[in-house]
């Protein structure tokens, strides 16, 4: 009788040992999980960034190409790109201001020309980015950036594209 005792409570710690390494691995499989549940998250941000940026791009490019007369000019803020009166009829470069998906606030980075009037926007967030290279020839300037704040969408293209744009010439 004695010895069946024993063999119980050795049959009762191999049972808890169990349970220790299943509550470890379950630990760690879910860990994995939310990492990767966190990466595409952010992943998502990152190109509704992208999208972000080059619609302000685009709308400011619309703005200054679409100037009334010789000389072409900037935004004087970005609520201007809504509502461009400068002609005869009502133009709008934007439908709405976008957030900024990273820092999820309307505030930008404004990069402004010497008039003060706006040639670009960025992000103000100070997170290293996952994408880092790969990016399409209008964005070659972001390749290797440190920071969202370094993905600045301005018109003019930076020199990277323009001079790619002249070895396509």
């Amino acid at each position: 009788m004695v010895s069946s005792m024993r063999n119980a409570r050795r049959q009762q710690g191999f049972t808890y040992l169990i349970a220790l390494f299943m509550v470890a691995t379950l630990s760690i499989v879910t860990l994995r999980a939310l990492e990767n549940s966190l990466t595409k998250d952010r992943r998502a941000k990152e190109a509704e960034l992208l999208f972000v940026g080059q619609a302000y791009q685009q709308a400011i490019m619309n703005y200054y190409q679409n100037s009334p007369g010789s000389s072409k000019t900037y935004p004087q803020n970005l609520e201007a790109l809504l509502e461009d009166k400068r002609t005869s009829t009502l133009q709008r470069q934007l439908r709405r201001l976008y957030f900024d998906p990273i820092t999820a606030s309307q505030d930008w980075g404004i990069l402004k020309d010497s008039d003060g009037k706006v040639m670009g926007v960025y992000s103000m967030s100070t997170q290293k980015p996952i994408k880092v290279n790969g990016f399409p020839d209008a964005l070659c300037s972001f390749n290797g950036a440190t920071t969202y704040q370094s993905w600045q969408f301005v018109y003019p293209p930076n020199a990277c594209s323009q001079s790619l744009q002249n070895q396509q010439n």
